[in-house]
């Protein structure tokens, strides 16, 4: 019975990114940038921990924040309160750390956005690189 959860779980994953037109190697790069640094504190499966972490599986933040934002929250991190599905987190996101390409930042923030439940969206390294430059030119 798990094994049939498994593949049927895999085939919707599957078949949300098909519909997104996101290729499988950055699903794959953002897997791994996920379970290696995001996953400690939103969990491998998104839940996020409790009243500390805000879950990213289904969530309504991601739904509704624009894209550049949520950008900007992996680059540069994110701190202060704020609601996610209808429940108060008021902690700090450490920004990924600076080793990870623009390639890796899109990749792990696509790979979020095509993962439990969320709407499908797509991030290029060119968006993470526009949101920099428009950072670097308000200093």
């Amino acid at each position: 019975m798990r094994s049939v959860q498994f593949v049927l779980g895999a085939a919707v994953v599957m078949a949300a990114v098909a519909i997104a037109g996101v290729d499988q190697a950055t699903m794959d790069r953002g897997a791994k940038v996920y379970k290696g640094y995001c996953s400690t504190c939103h969990q491998a499966n998104g839940q996020g921990l409790s009243t500390i972490y805000p879950p990213l599986a289904k969530s309504d933040w991601l739904k509704n924040t624009p894209k550049e934002k949520v950008i900007e929250a992996v680059v540069y991190g994110l701190k202060g309160p704020m609601t996610v599905n209808g429940k108060k987190y008021n902690g700090v996101m450490n920004p990924l750390p600076s080793n990870y390409k623009d390639e890796d930042i899109a990749a792990v923030i696509t790979y979020v956005y095509n993962s439990w439940g969320n709407p499908g969206t797509v991030v290029t390294a060119a968006d993470v690189q526009k949101v920099k430059a428009a950072r670097s030119k308000k200093k």
